[in-house]
């Protein structure tokens, strides 16, 4: 009996330890944009030296994509790993081009087992596949990959991002380094505002004096370009041709016939007496005259400078005070509708013809409508009408950094929790709408002048882009919960090779150096916001202009070059403290600077706090804030004669 025992709990012994010690399968990993469906295996896959990216066919797309990986992994991991063409073998990632037409233009499947297999029908779908293995291994010891299977496609085909570089010059690089960090997490199109301009109020309301900018070189209008900052037309190309190989479509946008300052100032016969010169006046026929000539110069030829198949055409924001006036905005919103289309591209508008009500027909076959407020396009009688919309719903999705009014930051909780592109304003649609292509969030840079940097802008919209990422791709069918995709997130690169945004890998001492010497290269570009820049200083009467540190974006000055005092400048706007270097005993200096101010402490006293300035016009009538952050400079020391010592650099 006792021996009877003793074998039946030994058997049970042995049940039991195999499934406590079983493997367990793999859990969702975390990559943005969710996945849409996983399958969970054992183990994880890692990578060695033998390790190849192999791409298999005749299509020189896959081989494309795989250079891209490629090249992308050494950036993130130092990793040189080798492209090849044929087979693969067991510890090969593995791309390919399959007759999955389910998976449409941007699916794909990824199969994680002792090889990595991914599979897609076009170009695009492949691409994104190469995204979700790089967001896997950047949060993995060694590159590791969980093991499991991924089928994972969009709920929406256009899931976007806009730009209005027409009130702030935004610099190509920053483009170029933004086409990058949209297509890491499978935003697919750049949306450019090329043209705008300021509010008069705060140019002595003399629209003369109004800001106004267009961005690109043009050969037919000479001059028209903004001298300030635009783009010659092969950068524009540039852009383009880099943006289409990472899986992003660059959409131009010449907005008329209002907000059209820049075009007047060049040429003020076409400007409206009776509406602003920011309208341009629709009942001369030399405003067609100049806007075809412009809309001409950039389509016109086999290889255009608007490169991808859609160009934006403004259409937003005209007077509707009188019938007459609504008619002929209606009018020339058609006539640059079928313009745009005579060369070939699909034409984009703003809604605004429910604002612009009137009789004359406006073409609404494959045309794509921005639905930005309902007041100016009613969705449901846009769609009746025929148009195809983009869900841009201003009180949800615009940024205007610092103005009080629209957000100054998307509210990424409660989008992440409640919004999709059904949403369109306070209409709701059903999901994967036939005639809802998308969603799009925007900047706009209203207020010209106000010290908001491309740093800030970033600083609002990199946040933006990881959250509507997901709710562009997933739809409804999010299953992390906020809170642990915000922390998750933060571990994720901006994208390979990209950090805007300076902020520190981990909380802590980011650089320590017992000596600062003039000319000094440290290593360290920069450190973004909550950080803290001390050192000790024996100090020496600088001349004027002697900088502290400069990198390519800010220069800290230990005398700035107007008034001597400590300081900074970036992107042209010069910020000081009330504060010399004055030969004498040794200080220590902290400067402290956030997202929303930058502060000066002398050994531990708060000397003066850069917060937002409230700046007044018209006899104090209308303001704006004026920002004065910084992203501090640390790449290379100026010359200086003072001793620097015990510089510590703190990021959080």
């Amino acid at each position: 009996m006792q021996m009877r025992f003793y074998v039946f709990a030994l058997c049970m012994i042995a049940m039991l330890l195999p499934m406590g010690g079983r493997a367990q399968k793999n859990v969702k990993p975390f990559v943005v944009p969710e996945l849409k469906e996983w399958k969970g295996a054992e183990g994880h896959f890692l990578p060695s030296q033998q390790t190849r990216i192999v791409w298999q066919g005749t299509d020189p797309a896959s081989e494309q994509v795989a250079r891209q990986l490629a090249a992308d992994y050494e950036t993130l991991f130092g990793v040189k790993l080798p492209v090849v063409q044929g087979k693969a073998g067991k510890g090969d990632i593995l791309l390919r081009l399959a007759s999955d037409k389910q998976l449409g233009e941007e699916g794909y499947r990824m199969k994680i087992a002792d090889r990595v297999t991914m599979t897609a029908y076009q170009k695009r779908g492949l691409f994104w596949a190469t995204r979700t293995l790089l967001q896997l291994a950047e949060q993995q010891e060694g590159q590791s990959l969980p093991k499991g299977e991924i089928r994972d496609l969009p709920e929406y085909p256009i899931r976007g991002f806009m730009i209005d570089c027409g009130r702030k010059y935004i610099p190509i690089s920053f483009l170029r380094d933004y086409v990058r960090i949209l297509s890491y997490y499978k935003m697919n199109t750049f949306q450019i505002h090329l043209n705008d301009n300021g509010f008069k109020q705060f140019f002595n309301h003399d629209w003369s004096q109004t800001y106004a900018a267009f961005r690109l070189q043009s050969d037919t209008y000479p001059g028209l370009a903004a001298p300030d900052g635009h783009y010659s037309k092969q950068e524009f190309v540039d852009l383009q041709l880099l943006a289409d190989s990472l899986g992003v479509e660059i959409i131009p946008e010449i907005d008329v016939p209002a907000h059209s300052l820049a075009f007047t100032h060049y040429c003020p016969e076409i400007g409206s007496q009776e509406y602003g010169m920011d309208h341009l006046d629709l009942f001369k026929p030399q405003t067609y005259q100049f806007v075809d000539a412009l809309f001409k110069e950039y389509l016109e030829g086999d290889q255009p400078v608007f490169r991808g198949k859609r160009v934006h055409i403004g259409t937003d924001e005209y007077s509707n005070k009188k019938k007459e006036v609504v008619e002929k905005f209606r009018a020339f919103t058609d006539h640059y509708i079928r313009l745009v289309e005579s060369y070939g591209k699909q034409a984009c508008v703003w809604g605004a013809l429910t604002h612009a009500k009137g009789d004359t027909p406006v073409k609404s076959d494959n045309v794509l409508m921005s639905a930005w407020y309902n007041g100016y396009a009613e969705p449901r009688e846009m769609m009746k009408q025929g148009y195809q919309l983009l869900s841009v719903p201003d009180d949800d999705l615009y940024i205007v950094p610092a103005t009080g009014y629209y957000n100054d930051y998307l509210n990424s909780r409660r989008l992440y929790e409640g919004w999709t592109p059904a949403h369109i304003g306070k209409e709701l649609f059903e999901e994967q709408h036939p005639q809802i292509s998308g969603g799009m969030f925007a900047v706009w840079n209203d207020h010209c002048g106000n010290g908001i940097t491309v740093k800030d802008i970033h600083y609002r919209t990199l946040p933006a882009v990881q959250t509507l990422a997901v709710k562009m791709w997933t739809g409804q069918h999010t299953s992390l919960p906020y809170d642990s995709f915000e922390r998750s997130v933060g571990l994720l690169s901006e994208a390979p090779g990209i950090q805007v945004v300076g902020r520190a890998k981990q909380p802590g001492y980011i650089l320590q150096l017992a000596d600062l010497l003039p000319g000094q290269t440290t290593g360290v570009k920069e450190i973004g916001y909550r950080y803290r820049v001390e050192f000790e200083l024996d100090p020496v009467c600088e001349e004027k202009g002697t900088l502290l540190f400069s990198s390519p974006d800010a220069q800290f000055y230990l005398s700035d070059p107007i008034e001597g005092k400590m300081g900074f400048v970036r992107e042209g706007y010069l910020n000081n403290f009330n504060y010399y270097v004055r030969e004498g005993k040794r200080v220590k200096v902290t400067v402290a600077g956030d997202q929303e101010s930058t502060s000066l402490y002398i050994d531990g006293e708060l000397r003066e706090k850069m917060a937002p300035q409230r700046r007044w016009f018209n006899s104090g009538k209308d303001s704006i804030n004026y920002m004065r952050t910084l992203v501090f400079p640390l790449q290379q020391a100026g010359r200086f004669k003072s001793k620097v010592k015990n510089l510590k650099v703190h990021g959080e």
